[in-house]
């Protein structure tokens, strides 16, 4: 109030008002006006201005137009300039920054055009604004002309450049931009060690931002906090904390921005207890208690840790909550399979963005919910909401795992009508390909899948993958080593999975010579160390080959110790061969590893039986029940006019379980009457000879053609 009425005092009226000499009160009064962010006052002093001499002054009309621009008056600035007599390379500054500020860049640009001359000013204003209103290809064009103009490039220039190319991921300008650093005086600038290793953290150069970071003679808390977010961003998230570790130890005291940053690097390693511990920094500290970045980041981490009760006392206690932190909460509760809290808590969200509805279907899907998931998509189109790629994306999960082709075929169409093309860029979109390849595949439509993955304008290595291994688990084995041969044409490395699909492909087609040697060309070939998948997948494909005795010392060469599934493949395979005395050394395994599972119990008494050796098959049941194992039910479904029905062994459930049953005894009496034997090689069958129903599998596919009928 004070500062109001000194310059109230000074505009007074030239009756009883104070008189200058010259415009530098004036111009100090406008400062002041700018710090006060007082339009009524500009205008005011701007008033008082008129009735003196110096209001022609070509000084104090610049100070005007670049204080009626800070203060919002953009049209007060507009006409300051256009009323000017004379003008200097000042006044095209001050009307270019403001017109810049309040996002008239082409504007900007024509009056930059109609300059008789500019300075390093000039140009970096164009570069500045274009940068700061996201037009950053056209903010590198001003940066190239400058420097081929000749005009000196500053830390302003250098900032504003590398920031546009960190946006863009434009490595080569970027790295020119560097060059030019590193011959300036500003090659030791702390700020510009700080842009460059952001600019390299943004282009997923980790090694090229520590490399910046290490020649940096001066560090700032700045530098070191790019140094961490790089880590977290980009991993290893490890070195997130050593560096913020190293930080303290150094003397540098971490603002809210360190924090942040590597709260988020405990939540990526689900590190409880390190995260705990900056925790209580956060809660020792006035200035970072309340912060609602900090917040949102500790509600992440402790959800990420598994600690969603933990997470939720955080939520509660913070002062200001936004759409982020109940959206963290959303996809915390989902995460751990609290999907009624998630829901519940999606329901307190005032203005639901899509991030929100993502976080809830992702939730869904994520949990086997898969028709929810689907519901939920449904209700946010009725409420006009625009699904993104992450949308469509757990909207063709939930297709897959439901293996709903039609649905399936539904989503893809919103997906053509969204216009996504499966390309990289600022927001990806190929992952949504990828996963209508996967929908495809899972549903048995390999012709569709194949369509998708021939037109989609780039392709990483997941679209691969996925085209293989639907190849391969749709009985497509060769096609699967084609496209495998392909894949390594065009350049893209195979990784683990990738190796897997042709496995299973090999296995599938019964290439037993083209097996081995892909298996061993991973180390020499590849570079990847075979892990226990691609020994499960060798052993299925010497085992359906009936290479017994191979796929066992297989597994006993195995770097680590076997589990029971890769046992279990090969127990598999003995069965259909019938060689009972390996099968008897691999379920003795087995029982070492996971004595409580049923199936290698089922699996060498049905080998007992299908020799004839009852007693055998009796002691396995009889071992069985001594150890307490309990074989668990399957179950089967059948999908009748978009409703799914579920059966189990004798299920007495089904609301229409009268009319099935009756359908299902008439079924079993013209088996009979056709000369339907049981399966000797079933011991459940053998152990109730007199009740056909008694066959699990039989059962309930006999149920489930019954529900049909």
């Amino acid at each position: 109030m004070a500062r109001h009425g000194l310059v109230k005092q000074i505009i007074g009226s030239a009756g009883g008002g104070i008189f200058f000499t010259d415009s530098s009160p004036f111009a100090k009064l406008l400062d002041l006006c700018v710090k006060l962010r007082s339009s009524r006052d500009a205008r005011s002093v701007h008033g008082r201005l008129i009735q003196t001499p110096f209001c022609e002054e070509v000084f104090i009309q610049n100070r005007l137009i670049d204080v009626y621009g800070k203060c919002g008056y953009l049209d007060y600035a507009r006409k300051v300039f256009d009323r000017m007599s004379e003008r200097n390379v000042f006044s095209y500054n001050s009307i270019i920054s403001t017109l810049m500020r309040w996002g008239f860049v082409d504007e900007s640009a024509w009056l930059f055009s109609l300059m008789p001359e500019k300075d390093q000013c000039s140009w970096n204003s164009m570069i500045a604004g274009f940068a700061q209103h996201d037009r950053f290809e056209e903010a590198l064009d001003w940066f190239v002309r400058m420097h081929r103009d000749d005009f000196v490039l500053n830390d302003y220039s250098f900032g504003s450049g590398l920031s546009a190319c960190s946006r863009l991921k434009d490595l080569k300008l970027g790295a020119q931009i560097h060059g030019l650093i590193s011959k300036s005086k500003y090659s030791l600038d702390v700020f510009m060690g700080s842009g460059l290793i952001d600019f390299y953290s943004k282009c997923g150069l980790v090694g090229c931002a520590r490399r910046v970071f290490d020649g940096m003679e001066e560090k700032n808390v700045v530098s070191w906090n790019c140094l961490i977010t790089c880590y977290e961003q980009n991993g290893p998230a490890n070195e997130a904390l050593e560096a913020f570790e190293r930080m303290t130890e150094h003397g540098f005291k971490p603002d809210e921005v360190t924090l942040a940053s590597v709260v988020s690097a405990c939540a990526t390693l689900a590190a409880f207890k390190e995260g705990v511990q900056i925790h209580a920094r956060v809660v020792k500290s006035d200035k970072f208690r309340n912060d609602l970045i900090l917040g949102n980041a500790l509600v992440d981490m402790y959800a990420k840790c598994g600690r969603v009760n933990e997470a939720r006392c955080v939520f509660d206690r913070m002062p200001v909550r936004n759409a982020v932190s109940e959206t963290t909460m959303v996809s915390g509760y989902a995460k751990s399979a609290s999907v009624k809290a998630a829901r519940s808590m999606f329901a307190t969200i005032k203005q639901k963005d899509i991030v929100s509805w993502n976080a809830l279907i992702a939730g869904y899907t994520q949990n086997g919910e898969n028709e929810e998931a689907l519901g939920l998509f449904r209700m946010l189109k009725r409420e006009s909401v625009c699904p993104t790629h992450y949308t469509f994306g757990n909207l063709l999960n939930a297709s897959a795992n439901l293996a709903d082709l039609e649905l399936g075929r539904q989503a893809h169409s919103h997906v053509v009508k969204h216009g996504f093309r499966f390309q990289s860029g600022e927001e990806p979109d190929i992952f949504v390909g990828n996963s209508l390849i996967d929908m495809y595949m899972k549903c048995g439509s390999v012709e569709e899948g194949l369509r998708v993955f021939e037109n989609m304008v780039e392709k990483d290595h997941v679209s691969w993958n996925t085209m293989i291994i639907g190849y391969a688990q749709n009985g497509y084995g060769m096609e699967a080593l084609e496209l495998f041969q392909k894949m390594l044409e065009s350049g893209e490395k195979p990784d683990h999975v990738t190796m897997i699909g042709t496995l299973c492909a090999c296995s599938h087609a019964g290439l037993v010579e083209e097996g081995r040697r892909y298996f061993f060309s991973m180390t020499k070939e590849h570079g990847l160390l075979p892990v226990k998948d691609h020994y499960t997948c060798m052993v299925d494909l010497l085992g359906r080959a009936g290479c017994l005795e191979e796929a066992k010392d297989l597994i006993e060469s195995m770097p680590k110790q076997p589990d029971a599934v890769v046992w279990s493949s090969l127990l598999s395979a003995c069965k259909v061969h019938r060689n009972i005395t390996l099968g008897k050394y691999v379920a003795e395994k087995i029982f070492e590893i996971d004595p409580t599972s049923s199936g290698p119990y089922v699996l060498l008494a049905n080998m007992y039986s299908e020799l004839g050796r009852w007693g055998d098959a009796v002691s396995v049941r009889k071992l069985m029940r001594r150890r307490g194992v309990v074989k668990q039910p399957g179950c089967s479904w059948i999908d009748i006019q978009s409703n799914v029905h579920v059966f189990m062994v004798k299920d007495k459930r089904h609301p229409q379980k009268k009319e099935i049953y009756s359908i299902l005894k008439l079924l079993t009496k013209h088996m009979r009457q056709a000369g339907y034997v049981p399966d000797a090689s079933d011991h459940e069958a053998y152990e109730e000879p007199s009740e056909l129903e008694s066959s699990s599998c039989f059962h309930m596919e006999m149920q489930a053609e019954a529900a049909v009928m």
